[in-house]
């Protein structure tokens, strides 16, 4: 399941959507989960998964490797569902003992089941096309204007570029010490909510003991680099917008003014 985890993971690729300017991606990826809070209606979902389909198929990467993300979302996602068909008030449907599952909590948790699945694609996708260099470079553009009231922009999109870059290692990592301390009898599954808890200590021990030994590492890195911060950087290759990413904005835009559109016809589920 650790392997599962796709956001933070780079697919290199020479492909339109890689082509594009990381600005581009990060801006558009956060409209796309902004509209997603405002959606209404099942056939708007249907659209927002065929345009993440489309820009899968654009960017060349296997769906099925978006897809596989969503499997340590589950359980997340199970509990959502759960509760919101028995806490939500409405026509009944049917009952368990002491709860009442109503009409109303079972299209909400629909709802909110495929916002989270949409959203966690749709945060993937972006990793998935974008190099941790370039998603700096754009962070920090995007930031830009921030530095004149004092924001590091350099340093809040190196911190959060790093953190992105390290989600996959730390899961990695977790999977090793699972493996290990399973081949020295270690249960991870048995035993009530408390035995499970503690079972979990021998793994998140070594777990922060090496991602602090990571950190150490990666700093003594940057200083043997005379890495100092973002004042007076230079950089290869500045980002620069062109053609193809006012016809990505222009689309993609459209495209999203069509789901919302949707919400409004009387006649769309």
């Amino acid at each position: 399941m650790m392997k599962d985890i796709t956001i933070g993971q780079y697919f290199p690729g020479d492909s339109p959507v890689h082509k594009l300017d990381p600005r581009t991606k990060i801006i558009l990826t956060f409209v796309y989960i902004f509209l997603l809070f405002f959606v209404k209606k099942f056939t708007t979902y249907i659209f927002a998964f065929i345009y993440l389909y489309t820009a899968t198929k654009l960017a060349k990467i296997p769906f099925k490797m978006l897809f596989r993300g969503i499997k340590s979302l589950f359980f997340i996602i199970f509990l959502t569902v759960f509760l919101n068909i028995f806490m939500m008030k409405g026509e009944v449907l049917f009952k368990i003992g002491p709860l009442t599952a109503s009409k109303e909590g079972l299209q909400f948790a629909i709802f909110m089941a495929l916002r989270l699945v949409l959203m966690v694609m749709g945060s993937g996708l972006m990793t998935l096309t974008t190099s941790p260099i370039r998603m700096t470079d754009g962070i920090e553009k995007l930031l830009e204007p921030l530095k004149k009231i004092g924001v590091p922009s350099h340093e809040i999109a190196m911190m959060m570029t790093i953190a992105l870059r390290f989600i996959p290692t730390l899961m990695e990592e977790t999977d090793k010490i699972m493996k290990a301390q399973k081949a020295r009898g270690a249960n991870f599954e048995e035993g009530n909510l408390i035995k499970r808890a503690k079972a979990l200590i021998p793994i998140l021990i070594p777990l922060f003991i090496n991602s602090f030994r990571r950190a150490d590492e990666l700093a003594n890195a940057m200083e043997a680099r005379l890495y100092h911060g973002g004042e007076g950087r230079t950089k290869l290759k500045e980002l620069k917008y062109e053609s193809r990413d006012t016809v990505a904005y222009v689309l993609v835009l459209a495209y999203f003014a069509f789901m919302v559109g949707l919400n409004y016809v009387p006649f769309v589920i």
